[in-house]
């Protein structure tokens, strides 16, 4: 790549490597606001997969009317039995629908270290354990039907609620017994406990459901199961796809740690583009002459803009590479954190796209170019005899 008149990206980068301690405070600098940046895209990034990636297409969750989650929601034991028997379910090997009525209650587990986390529980069936297919036991066995027995999530097992296989917990008036470990693919399912969903209804005192999980035949059963809902008037109930229920879950948080990281990034930006605009000015003051000689040999004042803003944009491009490469490294990173929409414990990872690569590089561009424009300008607008009379 050359700009006009023959003055190459290489003299661009010679310019940059020869102010060596300059260049690498300034890129150090706006590295530090590109981590930032990434990390807060890879954090709303990371949510959004483990949320987004809960559930299975096939399957349908069942709410009441107006409830944003399975926690505000209740469906009474007469609506179940008429769901049953509505068309577009799937079979199962006993010719049986294949539904699982279930409850969710929010419990007040002891972090290890200290404090409380809101873990959801939730009661199901064997049935919905088989329509959840991407979660498989890794450790200990299912639990018994029937029983005071419970399974985690593999986020539970690892991360600040730290349970294991034998221990003991104490939550619905009466102790539940870890039995086994299961893990979802690293999707929400990871941060549950689950049970037998009777049992749970009695420990809790509850009457009702809080959702059903509904297997249908194929996708265009979709339709006919949810005309089939609207058509009865005592079904006052929301249906979703079991996916996207879940992603739809994940945006308000998402969003506020995009909108709030954003911000940051942006006040943070300002004080880096300072110090590149700094950068690139005493390098306009350093090579006066340079850029005389460099006038008197016929490159018009455009070819020195390109120039000084190429070396801007050069700095910024190194700068973001770098901060991107440290960001890269928090993929390693669990976080255990609220969801602010279902106030539950949610763990996981950081996510690296392609997508979030390529924003967080034209940002570090964009950097570039803003710090760089003015002294640019400054340099472009030095007349030769003046410039080459400076000392």
């Amino acid at each position: 790549m050359k700009v006009a008149r023959g003055l190459s990206l290489s003299y661009v980068a010679r310019n940059l490597y020869a102010r060596k301690l300059t260049t690498l405070l300034t890129a150090l600098g706006m590295a530090l606001v590109i981590f930032v940046f990434a990390t807060v895209l890879m954090m709303a990034e990371g949510l959004r997969k483990t949320l987004g990636g809960t559930g299975t297409d096939s399957n349908v969750v069942v709410i009441r009317q107006g409830s944003q989650t399975e926690v505000q929601s209740t469906v009474l034991r007469e609506q179940a039995n008429l769901i049953a028997a509505l068309p577009g379910l799937a079979s199962g090997a006993t010719g049986q629908p294949r539904l699982s009525r279930e409850v969710l209650i929010l419990v007040n587990l002891p972090r290890k270290g200290g404090g409380l986390a809101n873990v959801v529980v939730r009661g199901t069936t064997d049935e919905g354990l088989a329509l959840r297919p991407q979660a498989r036991m890794v450790s200990g066995r299912p639990f018994k039907p029937g029983s005071s027995e419970i399974i985690i999530g593999s986020a539970m097992a690892r991360g600040k609620v730290a349970l294991r296989i034998g221990d003991s917990v104490n939550f619905g008036l009466r102790s539940w017994t870890v039995v086994g470990i299961f893990d979802a693919g690293s999707s929400g399912f990871d941060s549950e406990i689950w049970g037998d969903a009777e049992q749970m209804m009695q420990a809790f005192r509850r009457n009702a459901y809080s959702s059903m999980l509904i297997g249908l035949r194929d996708a265009a059963s979709y339709k006919t199961f949810a005309d089939a809902v609207a058509t009865q008037p005592q079904l006052k109930l929301d249906l979703k796809p079991e996916r996207q229920f879940y992603a739809d879950q994940s945006e308000k948080l998402a969003n506020f740690i995009s909108i709030l990281g954003q911000t940051i990034t942006v006040i943070f930006s300002i004080g880096a583009i300072i110090g590149a605009m700094i950068t690139m000015y005493a390098s306009v003051a350093n090579r006066t002459r340079e850029i005389g000689t460099l006038r008197a040999l016929g490159f018009r004042r455009g070819n020195i803009v390109n120039a000084f803003l190429q070396e801007a944009m050069l700095l910024g491009l190194v700068a973001g590479v770098g901060g991107l490469g440290a960001a890269s490294l928090m993929q390693a990173v669990e976080i255990s954190t609220t969801n602010v929409q279902t106030f539950s414990e949610v763990v996981f990872r950081l996510a690296l796209t392609p997508g979030i690569a390529l924003e967080v590089l034209l940002f570090s561009l964009l950097m570039g170019v803003l710090g760089g424009v003015l002294p640019a300008l400054r340099a472009s607008k030095l007349e030769i005899v003046d410039a080459l009379r400076s000392a």
